[in-house]
């Protein structure tokens, strides 16, 4: 009886599949996910599905809702580590002592005038974060803001950094901080 189940309840996530192919394509084209990432967020989706089938009152709009948050979590992921190998090729030139000094004293004259640029609030940040080394808890601390909530505000401040870093030349797009970037781009 429960082979018979089984095969029942296999052939229906199957049709289900089928049913929703179209859709979940659809998910996955609209959040640009790369074709070797795509099928992994449509597994991890599946996956979660069986887990949880039982307590699902709308399977097909479960699927494409779940499907929808792992591609946006996807990005995020992606977007995050972008910021972090910014922020870690920064504090890696500044922490290089075999650098001659004129090269980098043009280094940070380049970086002062981009910071410049930046809105005061961003400055502050940047500076209590990078220049003075605090974490980001004592960052939110220091600027008066809560501790689960600067993660964000140091992303969109080093987006901004990033962008005026390629703009001026600093930094090519697709590196961080003008280092070529390795193996998958994140």
């Amino acid at each position: 009886m429960t082979v018979a189940k089984n095969q029942e309840s296999e052939r229906s996530l199957e049709d289900l599949l089928e049913t929703l192919q179209p859709r979940l394509r659809g998910v996955l084209a609209t959040f640009r996910i790369p074709f070797e990432d795509a099928e992994d967020l449509l597994q991890q989706s599946v996956l979660t599905f069986l887990m949880k089938r039982d307590e699902i009152k709308d399977p097909s709009r479960w699927l494409v809702g779940t499907l929808r948050n792992r591609c946006l979590m996807y990005w995020r992921s992606r977007r995050r580590r972008l910021y972090e190998s910014v922020d870690a090729a920064i504090l890696e030139s500044f922490a290089e002592p075999e650098q001659p000094a004129q090269e980098r004293f043009d280094l940070v004259q380049d970086l002062k005038g981009v910071l410049r640029k930046l809105s005061p609030r961003c400055r502050s940040i940047l500076r209590l974060r990078y220049g003075l080394g605090c974490d980001p808890s004592e960052t939110a601390e220091r600027m008066g803001y809560r501790s689960s909530g600067i993660y964000k505000i140091i992303e969109r401040c080093l987006a901004g950094l990033t962008r005026r870093l390629i703009a001026v030349g600093i930094v090519a797009p697709g590196t961080a901080a003008g280092k070529p970037a390795s193996g998958r781009s994140g």
